[in-house]
């Protein structure tokens, strides 16, 4: 049973969707700020959170902030407001996976959430299957574990999260080819949840400015406007 972090200020959203994440099969631990549930976090992490932005006490972006200082592949999902894009660009660069617009379907926040914790599980499931195994791809500076979940770029470790990770690794696959962001999209997500190509974007930017914290001069993630991006050796 995995264990769902919700932190709203709303209660009438906290009632709701634990009760329906309940009824799916989840537990559901529930928090009306971000301090109280970093405190939570503290003691014990969740497999996955669901946050609001704007909350009292500790907003969000600083709780997603402070959680990525322990945790920098644990799936997390951004609510946010119906007409705020800014929250929504502002929330994938500091590393959520995904985000839902206010107000929505709680069937749609569901589908989102077993899309995340499917990838999680198959990464996990992997590497305890394959404990002494590595699966190494080396592409000229970049080196990639897809067992460890780990990357390193010219021997620099560089921490990503599932879906950068996902998206880094279908880019470099295959060096020159150019990766649509339709294609990108079903790289990262499952084929029955629908984003737009601003969430792409929006990784693509954070990925390249994780990367070029190990390196200043990274250009290996090439962009082709209206077309989408391709990874070329350096």
């Amino acid at each position: 049973m995995s264990r769902i972090a919700l932190v709203d200020d709303d209660r009438n959203i906290l009632t709701s969707v634990s009760m329906t994440l309940e009824a799916e099969g989840f537990e559901v631990e529930t928090y009306n700020d971000g301090q109280s549930a970093l405190d939570a976090f503290g003691q014990r992490l969740p497999d996955m959170a669901v946050l609001d932005i704007k909350m009292p006490r500790m907003d969000g972006i600083d709780l997603l902030q402070r959680l990525r200082q322990k945790s920098s592949n644990m799936p997390v999902i951004f609510l946010t407001s119906k007409d705020d894009e800014i929250d929504e660009v502002l929330g994938l660069r500091m590393g959520a996976d995904d985000y839902v617009k206010k107000p929505f379907s709680q069937r749609l926040l569901v589908e989102r959430i077993r899309a995340l914790l499917r990838r999680q599980d198959a990464i996990e499931s992997d590497a305890t299957d394959n404990p002494e195994e590595s699966k190494l791809m080396e592409r000229g500076d970049l080196l990639m574990d897809s067992l460890r979940h780990s990357v390193s770029w010219k021997g620099n470790e560089v921490s990503l999260t599932v879906t950068e990770f996902l998206l880094l690794q279908a880019l470099a696959q295959r060096p020159g080819f150019v990766k649509s962001r339709d294609q990108l999209m079903d790289v990262a997500y499952d084929d029955q949840v629908y984003v737009d190509d601003r969430t792409i974007d929006s990784h693509i930017k954070r990925l390249r400015k994780k990367m070029r914290s190990a390196d200043n001069d990274f250009s290996a993630i090439e962009t082709l406007y209206g077309i989408g991006y391709r990874y070329n050796e350096e």
